[in-house]
């Protein structure tokens, strides 16, 4: 057996690798929809609107009549989330639910008249994310793309 010289070796509390939250990924995108949820929170306050029950109501306004679990495959939301959500909009008059009569299982989802004029009023939220968001249009479409493309491939391998 070969001797090997003794090395020093430098203990450190902290691992030299240890990752930084500000160099994150996961932080930047985190902290990033905390943001844009607050800009939509503020546009959306006198509406009488959560993000979520925004969220809902664009995919109603997309196509009306939808059952409960295909609001929550778009939203990416399971029923036990979504439920309670479009319970208190359906309070507030904008949607209808009601149990599909070829499937009992089913809640089909449907816009009052309500929900449909409340998609008028909604008009200038996008143009307000716009302007604070201080980007160009070209720059929002890339990041939307490769946004898009990251939450594919995560969903991949989740």
């Amino acid at each position: 057996m070969r001797h090997m010289p003794n090395k020093r070796v430098h203990v450190s509390s902290k691992p030299a690798s240890a990752p930084l939250l500000g160099e994150q990924l996961c932080f930047a995108l985190y902290s990033t929809s905390l943001a844009m949820t607050k800009t939509y929170r503020k546009l959306l306050r006198e509406l009488g609107l959560t993000y979520p029950q925004y969220l809902v109501m664009l995919v109603l306004w997309e196509r009306d009549g939808v059952s409960v679990s295909q609001i929550g495959e778009r939203l990416y939301l399971n029923s036990a989330t979504l439920t309670p959500m479009l319970k208190r909009i359906e309070a507030l008059g904008w949607i209808s639910r009601r149990r599909a009569p070829e499937d009992e299982r089913q809640v089909i989802v449907s816009l009052s008249r309500a929900g449909r004029e409340l998609r008028q009023k909604t008009g200038d939220v996008q143009g307000g994310v716009f302007r604070a968001s201080g980007c160009t249009l070209e720059e929002l479409v890339a990041i939307k793309q490769q946004l898009d493309r990251l939450r594919s491939r995560l969903m991949k391998n989740a």
